[in-house]
């Protein structure tokens, strides 16, 4: 009998271990870091929705391991009197139950937009002053 038992040790341990493995559902940070460009990224206002990557939108981020982030969001005509609008998404991320959230120093709607995760893209939508953003970024 105590053989059996010692036996079983390793393979109870050996389950246990699978058992309590990363839950594919909750994305940890190795799956999620890596380069990310906007594949979708529109502004519906009303009725009127605008493709900002055929008017030459750029939207392209970078998440390190080291949850920091590198990128740019660029989208002519777009800044105060129609000016083109241009920031650098430097900064940090952070990842919770599925959704990822940056921080950085330049005022877009990326800092305020949470992004859920799916496999190889980040999927964000929020509406800010009526107006509502669509972005799907897909790893590159």
């Amino acid at each position: 009998m105590r053989c059996l038992w010692v036996r079983a040790i390793p393979l109870a341990l050996a389950v246990l271990t699978v058992a309590c493995g990363d839950d594919p559902s909750t994305p940890s940070a190795d799956r999620i870091d890596g380069s990310y460009a906007a594949t979708i990224f529109t502004l519906a206002d009303g009725h009127v929705v605008t493709d900002q990557l055929a008017k030459g939108a750029v939207f392209s981020i970078r998440l390190w391991p080291d949850r920091t982030t590198t990128g740019r969001l660029f989208v002519p005509g777009l800044d105060e009197g129609g000016a083109d609008f241009d920031a650098d998404l430097t900064g940090t991320w952070t990842v919770h139950g599925g959704t990822v959230n940056f921080a950085h120093s330049a005022d877009t709607f990326v800092r305020d937009m949470p992004f859920t995760v799916a496999p190889d893209q980040l999927r964000g939508e929020a509406t800010f002053d009526n107006v509502t953003v669509r972005v799907i970024l897909t790893r590159t």
